[in-house]
Protein backbone atom coordinates (compact mmCIF):
# COMPACT_ATOMS: atom_id res chain seq x y z
CA UNK A 1 0.00 0.00 0.00
CA UNK A 2 1.49 3.10 -0.74
CA UNK A 3 -0.22 6.00 1.06
CA UNK A 4 1.32 9.62 1.96
CA UNK A 5 2.96 10.43 5.40
CA UNK A 6 4.56 13.08 7.59
CA UNK A 7 7.62 12.75 9.99
CA UNK A 8 8.11 15.02 12.76
CA UNK A 9 11.61 14.63 14.14
CA UNK A 10 13.43 17.10 16.47
CA UNK A 11 16.63 18.80 15.81
CA UNK A 12 18.66 16.45 17.86
CA UNK A 13 17.20 13.86 17.81
CA UNK A 14 18.55 10.46 20.45
CA UNK A 15 20.93 7.57 17.95
CA UNK A 16 17.65 5.72 18.51
CA UNK A 17 14.44 7.27 19.46
CA UNK A 18 11.06 6.53 20.81
CA UNK A 19 8.86 5.74 17.46
CA UNK A 20 5.21 6.82 17.64
CA UNK A 21 2.61 6.09 14.82
CA UNK A 22 0.33 8.80 15.46
CA UNK A 23 -3.22 9.03 13.68
CA UNK A 24 -5.34 12.09 13.14
CA UNK A 25 -8.81 12.50 13.80
CA UNK A 26 -11.94 13.27 12.03
CA UNK A 27 -14.85 10.96 12.45
CA UNK A 28 -13.38 8.93 9.53
CA UNK A 29 -14.51 11.14 6.98
CA UNK A 30 -12.45 14.64 7.20
CA UNK A 31 -9.23 15.36 8.74
CA UNK A 32 -5.40 15.20 7.06
CA UNK A 33 -2.36 14.11 8.11
CA UNK A 34 -1.10 18.03 8.74
CA UNK A 35 -3.64 18.12 12.14
CA UNK A 36 -0.46 16.11 14.03
CA UNK A 37 0.75 19.57 14.49
CA UNK A 38 -2.06 20.64 16.46
CA UNK A 39 -1.80 17.07 18.67
CA UNK A 40 -0.40 16.40 21.53
CA UNK A 41 2.55 14.54 19.45
CA UNK A 42 4.27 17.86 18.50
CA UNK A 43 4.86 17.34 22.45
CA UNK A 44 6.42 14.29 22.27
CA UNK A 45 8.88 15.58 19.68
CA UNK A 46 9.72 18.71 21.42
CA UNK A 47 9.96 17.73 24.77
CA UNK A 48 10.65 13.74 24.68
CA UNK A 49 13.02 13.29 21.26
CA UNK A 50 10.50 11.49 19.92
CA UNK A 51 10.34 10.67 15.71
CA UNK A 52 6.30 11.01 14.94
CA UNK A 53 4.72 9.01 11.88
CA UNK A 54 1.13 10.49 10.52
CA UNK A 55 -0.31 8.51 8.00
CA UNK A 56 -2.62 10.19 5.24
CA UNK A 57 -5.09 7.29 5.46
CA UNK A 58 -7.95 7.04 3.22
CA UNK A 59 -11.05 8.84 4.41
CA UNK A 60 -14.68 7.53 4.67
CA UNK A 61 -15.82 9.32 1.83
CA UNK A 62 -12.99 7.79 -0.53
CA UNK A 63 -12.85 4.66 0.52
CA UNK A 64 -14.86 3.02 3.43
CA UNK A 65 -13.69 0.28 6.16
CA UNK A 66 -11.44 -1.30 5.96
CA UNK A 67 -9.15 1.21 4.01
CA UNK A 68 -8.08 3.56 6.87
CA UNK A 69 -7.23 0.53 8.90
CA UNK A 70 -4.99 -1.26 6.58
CA UNK A 71 -3.69 1.81 5.51
CA UNK A 72 -2.49 2.79 9.49
CA UNK A 73 -1.82 -0.71 9.78
CA UNK A 74 0.71 -0.91 6.53
CA UNK A 75 1.84 2.55 7.84
CA UNK A 76 2.78 0.54 11.24
CA UNK A 77 4.68 -2.20 9.56
CA UNK A 78 6.41 0.15 7.36
CA UNK A 79 7.33 2.54 10.58
CA UNK A 80 8.76 -1.62 12.10
CA UNK A 81 10.45 -2.20 8.89
CA UNK A 82 12.00 1.15 7.99
CA UNK A 83 13.28 2.14 11.94
CA UNK A 84 16.83 2.10 11.10
CA UNK A 85 16.43 5.04 8.40
CA UNK A 86 14.00 6.83 10.85
CA UNK A 87 16.07 6.47 13.30
CA UNK A 88 13.99 4.69 15.76
CA UNK A 89 14.49 1.65 18.05
CA UNK A 90 12.90 -0.77 17.26
CA UNK A 91 11.82 -1.73 20.78
CA UNK A 92 10.07 0.76 21.71
CA UNK A 93 7.13 1.46 18.94
CA UNK A 94 4.20 3.54 20.19
CA UNK A 95 0.86 4.14 18.23
CA UNK A 96 -1.58 7.38 19.61
CA UNK A 97 -4.33 9.66 17.55
CA UNK A 98 -7.33 11.19 18.95
CA UNK A 99 -10.79 10.52 17.76
CA UNK A 100 -11.36 8.28 15.00
CA UNK A 101 -7.54 8.38 15.15
CA UNK A 102 -7.64 7.00 18.65
CA UNK A 103 -10.10 4.22 17.23
CA UNK A 104 -7.80 3.66 14.67
CA UNK A 105 -4.99 3.43 17.02
CA UNK A 106 -6.57 0.59 19.15
CA UNK A 107 -7.93 -1.19 15.73
CA UNK A 108 -4.26 -1.23 14.31
CA UNK A 109 -3.02 -2.63 18.12
CA UNK A 110 -5.75 -5.53 17.83
CA UNK A 111 -4.38 -6.18 14.10
CA UNK A 112 -0.95 -6.15 15.00
CA UNK A 113 -1.24 -8.38 18.01
CA UNK A 114 -3.49 -10.77 15.71
CA UNK A 115 -1.26 -10.84 12.62
CA UNK A 116 1.71 -11.18 15.52
CA UNK A 117 3.66 -8.44 12.97
CA UNK A 118 4.62 -5.94 15.51
CA UNK A 119 4.84 -5.56 19.13
CA UNK A 120 4.02 -2.71 20.05
CA UNK A 121 5.12 -1.12 23.41
CA UNK A 122 2.31 1.85 24.57
CA UNK A 123 -0.91 2.84 23.14
CA UNK A 124 -2.34 6.19 23.29
CA UNK A 125 -5.84 6.19 21.79
CA UNK A 126 -7.20 9.71 23.13
CA UNK A 127 -10.99 10.26 23.47
CA UNK A 128 -11.53 7.58 21.30
CA UNK A 129 -14.20 6.76 18.49
CA UNK A 130 -14.28 2.87 19.59
CA UNK A 131 -18.22 1.96 19.07
CA UNK A 132 -20.83 2.19 16.44
CA UNK A 133 -23.43 1.50 18.31
CA UNK A 134 -25.43 4.22 20.93
CA UNK A 135 -23.92 4.19 24.05
CA UNK A 136 -25.26 6.16 27.39
CA UNK A 137 -23.28 9.46 25.86
CA UNK A 138 -23.27 9.00 22.47
CA UNK A 139 -27.26 8.52 22.21
CA UNK A 140 -28.82 12.22 22.11
CA UNK A 141 -25.73 14.07 22.43
CA UNK A 142 -25.43 17.48 21.79
CA UNK A 143 -22.03 18.59 23.21
CA UNK A 144 -19.78 20.78 21.38
CA UNK A 145 -17.92 19.89 18.42
CA UNK A 146 -19.20 16.08 17.92
CA UNK A 147 -22.48 15.04 18.88
CA UNK A 148 -25.26 12.52 17.90
CA UNK A 149 -26.11 13.45 14.28
CA UNK A 150 -22.67 13.49 13.10
CA UNK A 151 -21.26 10.16 14.65
CA UNK A 152 -24.17 8.40 12.85
CA UNK A 153 -23.50 9.76 9.79
CA UNK A 154 -19.56 8.82 10.03
CA UNK A 155 -20.19 5.69 11.24
CA UNK A 156 -22.77 5.18 8.05
CA UNK A 157 -19.99 6.35 5.96
CA UNK A 158 -17.27 4.36 7.24
CA UNK A 159 -19.07 1.07 7.54
CA UNK A 160 -20.97 0.95 4.25
CA UNK A 161 -21.10 -1.98 2.21
CA UNK A 162 -20.01 -3.67 6.12
CA UNK A 163 -22.46 -6.70 6.64
CA UNK A 164 -20.78 -7.86 9.61
CA UNK A 165 -19.14 -5.06 11.62
CA UNK A 166 -15.40 -6.09 12.26
CA UNK A 167 -13.93 -5.03 15.51
CA UNK A 168 -11.20 -3.67 13.45
CA UNK A 169 -13.59 -0.88 12.37
CA UNK A 170 -15.19 -0.77 15.56
CA UNK A 171 -12.79 -1.97 18.80
CA UNK A 172 -15.22 -1.49 21.37
CA UNK A 173 -16.77 -5.13 19.72
CA UNK A 174 -13.76 -7.05 19.75
CA UNK A 175 -14.15 -9.93 22.30
CA UNK A 176 -11.14 -10.84 23.65
CA UNK A 177 -8.23 -7.90 24.74
CA UNK A 178 -5.63 -9.91 26.64
CA UNK A 179 -2.19 -9.52 25.69
CA UNK A 180 -2.55 -5.73 23.99
CA UNK A 181 0.22 -2.71 24.56
CA UNK A 182 -0.32 -0.77 27.57
CA UNK A 183 -2.83 2.18 27.23
CA UNK A 184 -3.44 6.00 28.61
CA UNK A 185 -6.57 8.31 27.47
CA UNK A 186 -8.48 11.10 28.80
CA UNK A 187 -12.01 11.75 27.23
CA UNK A 188 -14.71 14.03 28.87
CA UNK A 189 -17.35 13.08 30.50
CA UNK A 190 -20.07 15.10 28.58
CA UNK A 191 -18.65 14.01 25.51
CA UNK A 192 -19.95 11.26 22.88
CA UNK A 193 -17.23 9.28 23.47
CA UNK A 194 -17.32 8.72 26.96
CA UNK A 195 -18.77 5.96 28.07
CA UNK A 196 -17.62 3.32 25.15
CA UNK A 197 -13.75 4.69 26.10
CA UNK A 198 -14.26 3.99 29.76
CA UNK A 199 -16.20 0.93 29.15
CA UNK A 200 -13.26 -0.05 26.80
CA UNK A 201 -10.25 1.06 29.32
CA UNK A 202 -12.21 -1.25 32.03
CA UNK A 203 -12.21 -3.74 29.69
CA UNK A 204 -8.71 -3.56 29.18
CA UNK A 205 -7.65 -3.57 32.92
CA UNK A 206 -10.26 -6.40 33.58
CA UNK A 207 -7.69 -8.30 30.50
CA UNK A 208 -4.76 -7.89 32.60
CA UNK A 209 -3.56 -5.11 30.45
CA UNK A 210 -2.02 -1.52 32.34
CA UNK A 211 -4.75 1.40 31.45
CA UNK A 212 -4.98 4.57 32.87
CA UNK A 213 -7.67 7.04 32.14
CA UNK A 214 -8.43 10.67 33.24
CA UNK A 215 -11.85 11.67 32.81
CA UNK A 216 -12.17 15.75 32.52
CA UNK A 217 -15.68 17.67 33.27
CA UNK A 218 -16.48 19.22 29.47
CA UNK A 219 -19.11 18.57 26.82
CA UNK A 220 -16.08 19.43 24.42
CA UNK A 221 -15.18 16.66 22.53
CA UNK A 222 -10.84 17.12 21.58
CA UNK A 223 -11.19 20.10 24.31
CA UNK A 224 -7.32 20.00 24.38
CA UNK A 225 -6.88 20.52 20.43
CA UNK A 226 -10.39 22.50 20.06
CA UNK A 227 -9.28 25.47 23.22
CA UNK A 228 -5.59 24.76 23.63
CA UNK A 229 -5.15 27.79 25.74
CA UNK A 230 -8.08 26.91 28.23
CA UNK A 231 -6.73 25.91 31.99
CA UNK A 232 -8.51 22.64 30.96
CA UNK A 233 -6.76 21.84 28.17
CA UNK A 234 -2.91 22.93 29.85
CA UNK A 235 -4.07 20.28 33.01
CA UNK A 236 -4.65 17.41 30.38
CA UNK A 237 -1.72 17.96 28.47
CA UNK A 238 0.53 18.32 31.42
CA UNK A 239 -0.94 14.86 32.61
CA UNK A 240 -0.58 13.30 29.75
CA UNK A 241 3.11 14.48 29.35
CA UNK A 242 3.38 12.83 32.95
CA UNK A 243 1.98 9.80 31.55
CA UNK A 244 4.15 9.40 28.28
CA UNK A 245 7.23 10.04 30.32
CA UNK A 246 6.55 7.27 32.68
CA UNK A 247 5.91 4.95 29.66
CA UNK A 248 9.01 5.88 27.75
CA UNK A 249 10.52 4.94 30.91
CA UNK A 250 8.75 1.78 31.81
CA UNK A 251 7.66 0.02 28.56
CA UNK A 252 9.11 -1.78 26.11
CA UNK A 253 8.56 -4.54 23.34
CA UNK A 254 11.25 -6.06 21.36
CA UNK A 255 10.35 -7.54 18.05
CA UNK A 256 11.29 -10.43 16.75
CA UNK A 257 10.67 -11.45 13.06
CA UNK A 258 7.38 -11.07 11.61
CA UNK A 259 4.99 -14.18 12.51
CA UNK A 260 7.60 -15.30 15.30
CA UNK A 261 7.00 -12.47 17.82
Amino acid sequence: RRIPALVLSPNEAPVLATGVLWIHGGGYITGMKEMVHMSRAVDLVKRFGVVVVSPGYHLAIQRPFPAAAEDCYSALVYLKDHAQELGIRRDQIMVGGESAGGGLCAAVCLMARDQKSVNIAFQMPLYPMLDDRDTESSRDNHGKVWNTRKNHLAWKLYLRGTDRVSPYAAPARAEDLADLPPAYSFVGDGEPFYAETVRYFARLRAAGVPAELDVYHTDMHAFDMMDPDAALSHRAAETFRQHFAAAQQRFFAPQGERGEL
